[in-house]
């Protein structure tokens, strides 16, 4: 019986120190919960922390991205309306150019036709003209006194000219009348020995001619002198061209002015009393007093004018071409023919002051002449 209370009081100590011990191991156990659920409510708290951080900063990424996406529209906005207007632009800038561009079209067509017509123009009133020698003869001289300037006027005339091909001759009547009804006719017959020629009128067009008078002025004071050394400055040059020139014993004389371009070596002399400057141009060089004698060249102050320049053209009024004239025959008989049948009042002809036929393969070069108004003394 005492065995069994002792083995009972045993069972029931073992059995509460058993329920210590699962006490104390459920404590501890809470205490590892507890810490471990103080640290989760710190990592709660942190990431609770770190997610209204990410939060807050997804939010300003939010705004911006809506800012950025925005101001991507207002951009893409205004990049069209700018490409809007850039291709209005374009647009009003090629019917510009293509507006230019029929304008330079049309400015280079004016300015062919222009020059077309520049280049008419010039061939028209260019002068060909070859003046001849012509003996100069003393006529008269004007009352003047010996220190004007020896004057020369000379009138020169070009003759207009034609050129008369073969087959073609002209005829000059003496009434202009004769020649106005000749022109009114398409073609004139004209008997030969065995055949009768077709000839047709026509009024000829002359060259443009011109008229001009030229005068001459040479003083009898001045001297023009040239190549004249550049070595020294110009008041320096003057004066020692006015020493020179000033010296009796080398055919000078009192020097009135004297001008000097160090640009070209040349300069003029103005005497006080004419003659001089006449004596010294036949020598044709003079000597300068310088570091050293130079040599210039001297000559007469000579001036020209033109005057009275005229060019004219037109149609002379007393002659006729006769064109398409195909014969055989011999030039004078020919001629003889043509003259025979325009004398005669019946072929509506006249009195022939001068005719000249041309046969095929030649070639003349017709002179006119002005007509001279006849006056009675």
């Amino acid at each position: 019986m005492a065995d069994f209370h002792n083995s009972s009081i045993k069972g029931k100590v073992g059995g509460i120190l058993m329920e210590d011990q699962k006490l104390v191991e459920a404590k501890k156990e809470l205490e590892t919960l507890r810490v471990k659920v103080e640290k989760a409510e710190d990592v709660k708290a942190r990431l609770i922390l770190e997610k209204l951080a990410e939060d807050d900063r997804k939010t300003k990424a939010q705004n911006e991205m809506i800012a950025h996406v925005n101001n991507q529209e207002q951009c893409e906005k205004d990049f069209k309306d700018s490409m809007k207007g850039i291709q209005g632009q374009i647009t009003k800038l090629a019917s510009s150019k293509q507006a230019l561009m029929k304008r330079l079209t049309s400015c280079h067509a004016e300015l062919e036709s222009k020059r077309a017509e520049s280049t008419q123009l010039q061939q028209k009133f260019k002068i060909y003209a070859e003046i001849p020698e012509v003996e100069v003869k003393y006529t008269h001289q004007e009352k003047e006194g010996n220190d004007q300037p020896i004057r020369g006027v000379f009138s020169i005339s070009q003759r207009p000219i034609t050129l008369l091909q073969g087959g073609q001759a002209l005829v000059t009547f003496e009434e202009e009348n004769v020649a106005s009804q000749i022109l009114k006719l398409p073609k004139c017959s004209v008997a030969c020995e065995n055949t009768h020629l077709n000839v047709m009128p026509k009024r000829i067009k002359l060259d443009p001619a011109v008229k001009f008078q030229v005068i001459l002025e040479v003083s009898k004071k001045k001297l023009q002198v040239s190549n004249a050394p550049r070595s020294m400055p110009v008041e320096r040059m003057r004066d020692q061209l006015e020493i020179s020139f000033s010296k009796p014993s080398r055919g000078g004389g009192e020097v009135e002015s004297v001008n000097y371009d160090d640009r070209s070596g040349t300069g003029q002399i103005t005497f006080l009393h004419s003659g001089v400057a006449e004596d010294l141009a036949l020598r044709k060089r003079f000597c300068v007093d310088m570091n050293s004698g130079v040599n210039v060249q001297i000559s007469l102050d000579v001036n020209h004018k033109l005057l009275m320049f005229q060019t004219f053209c037109g149609t002379p009024t007393r002659t006729v071409l006769l064109d398409g004239i195909n014969s055989t025959e011999d030039d004078e008989d020919l001629q003889d023919h043509l003259e025979i049948h325009f004398q005669k009042p019946s072929n509506y002809g006249g009195e022939i002051e001068s005719i000249k036929y041309i046969s095929t393969g030649k070639m003349l070069e017709a002179i006119f002449c002005e007509d001279m108004v006849k006056t009675e003394a």
